[in-house]
C-alpha cells in the first residue's frame, strides 16, 4: 500500500512558476485593503477584495503560461455572483455561506479538476496553501538577484527603525504636552488604537489569502491524478440482496404516499388523529435524513458493485437507478410534509434552508439517474458541484429573510380577511430577522408592526456604516423606518410587544 507521501506526490504540479517581486507587493496591498474595508462588516467590500485577489492570481497564472478555459470562467463568474450576496442583503448567514462558497470556487477555478478527486479536493484548497505560499515567495525572492538590493535593504531597515522611534517618542510627547498632542494628532491618521488588533488580523488574513491563490495559480496540484481504486468486487447475491430489500421498502413507502395523495391527506390525518402541523413535523426530518443516507448507500454500493461481466454491470445500474428513482418519492414526500408544516405554522429560516437543501438533493438524484441512463459519468462531478454552488448562490441572492417575512405577513393578511378573530403571526420568529424583512413587516398593522421591527430598527438605526460595508436592504430599511417611525409606548413600562401580547417565554 503506498504511503501518504507517495499518494500526495502524484498530484504535484509539473512545474511552478517563481514568485515575481510584484506578487508580494500585491499581497501586502490586498492585506491593507482587507484591514481597511472588511473591519466594518460585509458588503460590496467583498467584491472589491475578490477582484484584487483575482488580479493577483490572474497575473501569476499568465506568467506561468496558463490559459482561461470554459470551466475556469464558469467557476469564476459563479464566485463573483456569490460575493454579490452581502452587497444585496443584510442577513449574515447567507453572506458567510456565499463568502465560503466563493473561496471554494476560486480554488476550483485555479485547479481545474474533472474527476471526483479533482473537483472535491480543491474546494478547501486555500487552507493548505497559506504556509507553502509564504515559503514560495521567500525562496523566489531569495534566489533572485534584485538590482540595487544592497542599497534598498538598508534603507528599508532604516525606515522601519525610524517609524518605531517616532511612534514611541511621539506617544510620549503627546501625553506630556497638549499642544504637541494636537499637532501630532493633525499629522497622524485618525485611527482608534483599539481597532489595531482586529485590523492586524484582517491584514494577515487578506495577505495570506492573496498569496495562497497566487501560489495556486503558479502551479496547482493536479488532483485528477489521484488514483481512488474501486472497492473489492462483491459476489452478485452478496451485493444485490441488501439493495433489493431496500428497494422493496422504498417501493412500499412510495405506494403508501400515492394512496395518501389519491385518497386525500385529510383522511389520513383523521385516521391518525394528528394535526397537519404534527403530521408534517413528525416525518419531515426523518425523510430528510433518509435522503442523505440514500446518497451514502448509492456511493458505497457503487464502489463495491460487481463489474466483471456485462450482466453484472447492467444489474448494478438497474438496482442503483431504481433506488435513486424511489428516493425521488422520498424527496417529494419530504417537501409535501414541509409544505403542510409551513402552511400550519409559518416559514422560518431553518425551514426555508432545509427546503432548499432537499430540493438540491432531489436534483442530485436526477443527475445520478441521467448518468446511469447515458452510461457516461465524466460530466457528473463538475455538474454536481455546479448544482450545489448554484443552489447556494440562488439561496443567497433571493434574500431568505425577505422570503420568510413575506410568507408570514401574507399568511397573516389572509387570516385577517377570512377569520380575523383567530389571525396571528409568530412575532418571536420575525423579530429575529435581518433588515431584509423590513419591506414585508412594514405592512403589518400596529402594534404588531412596531413589535416586529423593534430589534431590526435598533440594528439599522445605529451609527451609519461606510458604503463598502453596507447593503441595499439596510439602506431600504432605513428609508422605510425614517418615513414611518415605530410607535412610542403609550403607557409607562409597556412596549409595542406588550400591546401585541407577545409571549417572550418559549411555549
Amino acid at each position: 500500500m503506498p504511503s501518504t507521501g507517495a499518494w500526495l506526490r502524484r498530484s504535484d504540479p509539473e512545474r511552478r512558476a517563481a514568485a515575481r517581486p510584484g506578487v508580494a507587493l500585491a499581497a501586502l496591498l490586498t492585506g491593507l485593503l482587507t484591514a481597511w474595508l472588511l473591519f466594518d462588516g460585509l458588503g460590496p467590500n467583498l467584491l472589491v477584495l475578490g477582484a484584487a485577489v483575482a488580479v493577483g492570481a490572474g497575473v501569476t497564472a499568465r506568467a506561468a503560461g496558463r490559459r482561461i478555459r470554459p470551466w475556469t470562467a464558469a467557476w469564476s463568474l459563479l464566485a463573483l455572483a456569490l460575493l454579490a450576496v452581502p452587497a444585496c442583503w443584510d442577513a449574515s448567514w447567507p453572506g458567510v455561506l456565499a463568502a465560503v462558497g466563493a473561496l471554494a470556487l476560486a480554488s476550483l477555478a485555479l485547479h481545474g479538476g474533472r474527476r471526483w478527486a479533482g473537483v472535491l479536493f480543491p474546494l478547501p484548497g486555500i487552507l493548505w496553501q497559506l504556509v507553502p505560499s509564504v515559503v514560495w515567495v521567500w525562496e523566489s525572492v531569495d534566489r533572485r538577484n534584485l538590482p540595487g538590493r544592497g542599497r534598498i535593504v538598508p534603507v528599508l531597515k532604516a525606515l522601519a527603525v525610524a517609524a518605531a522611534l517616532l511612534t514611541v517618542f511621539g506617544l510620549l510627547f503627546a501625553s506630556a504636552d497638549a499642544a504637541m498632542a494636537d499637532l501630532l494628532g493633525s499629522l497622524s491618521p485618525d485611527l482608534d488604537l483599539d481597532q489595531l488588533p482586529g485590523r492586524g488580523v484582517l491584514f494577515v488574513l487578506g495577505s495570506a489569502t492573496a498569496l495562497g491563490f497566487a501560489h495556486m495559480a503558479a502551479g496547482p496540484r493536479r488532483w485528477d491524478r489521484t488514483v481512488i481504486r474501486p472497492g473489492r468486487e462483491r459476489r452478485r447475491l452478496e451485493w444485490a440482496l441488501p439493495l433489493v430489500a431496500l428497494n422493496l421498502m422504498f417501493g412500499v413507502f412510495a405506494v403508501i404516499q400515492a394512496v395518501v395523495v389519491l385518497g386525500g391527506a385529510d383522511a389520513v390525518l383523521s385516521n391518525t388523529g394528528m394535526s397537519r402541523s404534527a403530521y408534517a413535523r413528525q416525518g419531515f426530518w426523518q425523510l430528510s435524513v433518509i435522503t442523505v443516507l440514500t446518497l451514502v448507500v448509492v456511493a458505497v454500493a457503487k464502489r463495491w458493485a460487481p463489474r466483471s461481466t456485462a450482466a453484472d454491470r447492467r444489474m448494478a445500474r438497474i438496482l442503483l437507478g431504481l433506488l435513486c428513482l424511489l428516493a425521488l418519492a422520498v424527496v417529494a414526500s419530504a417537501l409535501g410534509r414541509m409544505w403542510f408544516y409551513v402552511d400550519a405554522s409559518g416559514l422560518t429560516r431553518l425551514r426555508l434552508w432545509v427546503l432548499v437543501v432537499e430540493v438540491w438533493l432531489g436534483a442530485v438524484f436526477l443527475l445520478l439517474i441521467a448518468a446511469g441512463l447515458t452510461r457516461r459519468t465524466g460530466w457528473l462531478p463538475r455538474v454536481v458541484v455546479l448544482s450545489g454552488m448554484l443552489t447556494a448562490a440562488v439561496y443567497g441572492l433571493m434574500g431568505p429573510d425577505a422570503i420568510v417575512a413575506e410568507q408570514n405577513v401574507t399568511r397573516y393578511e389572509r387570516a385577517l380577511r377570512t377569520d380575523p378573530h383567530t389571525a396571528a403571526i409568530d412575532l418571536r420568529n420575525v423579530r429575529r430577522l435581518a433588515a431584509d424583512a423590513v419591506p414585508a413587516l412594514d405592512r403589518l398593522p400596529e402594534p404588531q408592526r412596531s413589535c416586529a421591527l423593534q430589534l431590526i430598527g435598533q440594528g439599522v438605526g445605529g451609527a451609519s456604516k461606510p458604503w463598502y460595508a453596507t447593503n441595499l436592504a439596510a439602506a431600504r430599511a432605513r428609508e422605510i423606518l425614517a418615513e414611518r417611525p415605530l410607535m412610542d409606548s403609550t403607557a409607562p413600562g409597556r412596549t409595542a410587544c406588550d400591546w401585541a401580547r407577545l409571549a417572550y417565554e418559549d411555549r
